[in-house]
């Protein structure tokens, strides 16, 4: 190995994007989790402390696939997800291990692990009963451990209301040194595209930026076709890093099974798009796999 060989394996993520680098993400945990033991209704981040194996083997097969970063099995992570189990005194154990366990499986250090912070399921008084500095602590709670763990970055995904997920990227911006990245799900309706509460991707990119969120953009809700028409519409309001973690097609049910139909195949032909249209961060969300990863990292690294 020469010299500059080890200055570029020791670059932090954000210099990997600074410097041009597509990132290849991970695809789907809950997906994953499933397959490998998880109960219906069962807490998929109980899963850091009693089935470490698991975990372990879910970073292990996204590494081995393509993926630069993998997400922590973090993503109803919150002390508000937990309480529905039970395991609110558990939080910061949970946010740790699920950090600690997915670093053992890097490969070496221009791969990462990235946070995974998810909706918390509440909403802000007045709509809903939970105080702003109630969600702030909420998510300090869960970035701090996987601070603790030694996470390389942080990811507020999949969030709904622009309130939430600007909450999220102050609370890790205040309480850590790590990059935040923060990304929302719109769906498609007759009047174009919105998440549930109404913020439209506009909007959305623009406020999470103004908050300080290092690379913004969506997740989960839709296939490629749509992801790429959503990301067309980010673009023409900012221009900085931006990230797509897309869904495996809209989810069907077929003999009692859930069924994503999008093919690895097809799906990273349409990743080409978002390629050249600078995106940096590129991966998959509910429904994606290995083969998935396996098929993208084939089409842009040989």
């Amino acid at each position: 190995m020469t010299n500059n060989d080890t200055n570029v394996k020791a670059k932090t993520i954000l210099e990997r994007v600074a410097a041009g680098d597509l990132l290849i993400s991970d695809g789907a945990t809950g997906t994953y989790l499933q397959q490998h033991g998880l109960e219906p209704g069962g807490c998929p981040e109980e899963f850091n402390a009693s089935h470490p194996e698991v975990i372990k083997g879910m970073a292990k097969s996204y590494f081995d696939a393509g993926s630069d970063m993998v997400l922590t099995n973090t993503f109803g992570g919150s002390r508000f997800m937990q309480k529905k189990y039970g395991f609110e005194a558990r939080v910061s154990e949970f946010n740790r291990l699920a950090v600690e366990h997915a670093k053992t499986q890097i490969p070496d250090s221009s791969h990462y692990v990235v946070g995974s912070i998810g909706p918390t399921g509440e909403f802000i008084a007045p709509l809903g009963e939970v105080s702003e500095s109630e969600m702030y602590d909420s998510m300090t709670e869960q970035a701090v451990a996987m601070a603790q763990g030694g996470a390389d970055a942080i990811l507020i995904e999949t969030q709904m209301a622009i309130e939430e997920a600007v909450i999220g990227v102050k609370a890790i911006k205040d309480n850590t040194d790590l990059p935040v990245f923060a990304t929302m799900v719109f769906d498609k309706g007759p009047r174009g595209f919105f998440t549930m509460m109404g913020v439209t991707p506009e909007r959305g990119v623009t406020e999470l930026r103004e908050a300080g969120a290092d690379i913004v953009g969506a997740n989960c809700g839709n296939g490629i076709d749509a992801m790429v028409e959503l990301a067309q519409q980010m673009r023409v309001v900012d221009d900085g890093y931006m990230m797509i973690q897309s869904n495996a097609g809209i989810p069907d049910l077929k003999n009692g099974e859930v069924v994503y139909n999008e093919s690895p195949e097809f799906m990273a032909e349409r990743f080409k798009t978002l390629a050249d249209m600078g995106f940096n961060i590129l991966g998959g969300c509910c429904g994606t796999g290995p083969d998935h990863i396996r098929a993208l990292s084939k089409l842009f690294r040989g």
